[in-house]
């Protein structure tokens, strides 16, 4: 019946009236509930020896609305690393851009690979 309700925190409240009787009343109120952030992931694109550099550079300027030199810095890393983050998103959000980027590579016939992992952040 309650199953979807908050927690009620109960009172006493002493409260005298005029000639100085407490009535010994209650006072009620709802608890509000603890919220916590969702769990961050990282978006990670992985290097190969296939996709053009261009290309990585116009992906992460499309999908992660990255500037040229943004963009340009993460596909060295990349490059270099093996590895680079393009951003740090809630899971739904992360997940979708991670596919949306797999789709739009394997739609222009490149092995570029995103996938996502849980941020220590």
């Amino acid at each position: 019946m309650f199953k979807d309700s908050f927690p009620v925190v109960i009172r006493m409240q002493q409260e005298d009236d005029d000639h100085g009787a407490s009535d010994g009343g209650l006072a009620i109120e709802e608890a509000k509930p603890k919220l916590k952030r969702p769990p961050l992931y990282r978006v990670v694109l992985f290097n190969d020896d296939y996709t053009p550099m261009e290309f990585v550079v116009e992906v992460l300027e499309v999908f992660f609305k990255m500037n040229r030199e943004q963009a340009t810095q993460v596909m060295l890393t990349v490059h270099t690393q093996g590895k680079g983050v393009c951003g740090i998103y809630t899971r739904d959000i992360a997940e979708t851009k991670a596919a949306q980027v797999n789709q739009y590579s394997q739609e222009n016939e490149h092995p570029l690979l995103c996938e996502i992992e849980v941020s220590g952040d």
